[in-house]
């Protein structure tokens, strides 16, 4: 399987380790034509509104709706989750992408320095504790009717999905704990 990796801006290298070590191909992705033959992407963690800009730049942002809207699995971490969703409160130097109904705040966990780490219980992934890491994450403010909510963080939605567009305010790929990107290369 062929496993895209946006690689703009942010973490994406962690996102192609996590992928490869599950047995997939890590494709880096910059321009358009480097989506070829890819079945699956992850949109990472980074600065949002960077993100944003470059996708517009590269024309990705086109290429990417036309696809999520297609059925294309898309997998949103942080800055991704922010990209994805359907409105981005308070901010008008994100466009995000739409391909999913929820509703988010940036930053609105607080600062790098008020960064922390939780344990999950998470939807359909058994009942061993997933380890999130939330830097300056996004806050799930609204969703809407067909958005599953597949962990809550202090009563906050924090994963979710819709069809094949998943996202979460935390990072997965920054634990050992590969079940979130199986989980992903299974929808």
């Amino acid at each position: 399987m062929r496993v895209g990796v946006l690689a703009l801006q942010g973490d994406f290298r962690e996102h192609l380790q996590a992928v490869e070590r599950l047995g997939a191909r890590g494709v880096e992705v910059r321009r358009p034509w480097d989506l070829e033959g890819v079945e699956r992407l992850i949109i990472p963690g980074g600065e949002s509104t960077a993100i944003s800009l470059l996708l517009r730049e590269s024309g990705l942002d086109e290429e990417l709706r036309r696809l999520g809207r297609a059925g294309l699995p898309l997998f949103g971490t942080c800055a991704g989750l922010i990209l994805l969703a359907r409105e981005v409160l308070g901010e008008d130097r994100v466009a995000p992408l739409g391909l999913i109904d929820i509703t988010v705040r940036r930053n609105a966990y607080g600062r790098q320095i008020e960064s922390f780490e939780e344990d999950l219980e998470v939807k359909g992934l058994g009942p061993t504790p997933l380890r999130a890491v939330f830097i300056r994450a996004p806050k799930i403010v609204a969703f809407g009717p067909r958005v599953e909510v597949l962990a809550y963080q202090d009563g906050l939605p924090v994963l979710a999905r819709e069809g094949k567009v998943l996202v979460s305010s935390f990072h997965p790929e920054l634990t050992g704990d590969l079940r979130l990107h199986r989980y992903f290369l299974g929808l």
